[in-house]
């Protein structure tokens, strides 16, 4: 038994709902284009890599949502910063990481990322 069937056995590998959510909209989406690709991302990413020990998820998220938005990756920061503030990250917070990254990142990336994240700010308060 793989490292990883034990921690899902022991309920380390519990899927949340939204990450059940996301793994049946990507998977209904894309499963027939590349399934490969959609296992390697529940397997790898989400359950690899996101639950490895040494960073809080809340932590991980910070990182991802900065990098998405540092590489203009504006597709994907709608799941992300939403998952990062299930994970604890306020509002204020993702408020000050754009403050931040923008000097780090450039303004263009981070411009970018506004309409975004204002929409995500926007839906969370509803």
């Amino acid at each position: 038994m793989g490292e990883r069937d034990v921690r899902c056995r022991r309920g380390e590998g519990h899927l949340s709902q939204a990450e059940t959510q996301r793994v049946t909209q990507v998977s209904n989406n894309f499963g027939h284009v590349s399934p490969g690709l959609v296992q390697n991302t529940t397997d790898l990413l989400f359950r690899e890599l996101w639950l490895r020990p040494g960073l809080a998820p809340r932590d991980r998220s910070l990182v991802t949502v900065s990098s998405l938005i540092a590489s203009g990756q504006v597709a994907q920061i709608t799941y992300h910063l939403n998952r990062a503030m299930e994970n604890g990250l306020a509002q204020s917070q993702a408020s000050e990481v754009l403050t931040h990254v923008a000097f780090y990142a450039g303004w263009p990336n981070t411009f970018s990322a506004l309409p975004v994240v204002k929409e995500v700010f926007e839906k969370r308060q509803k």
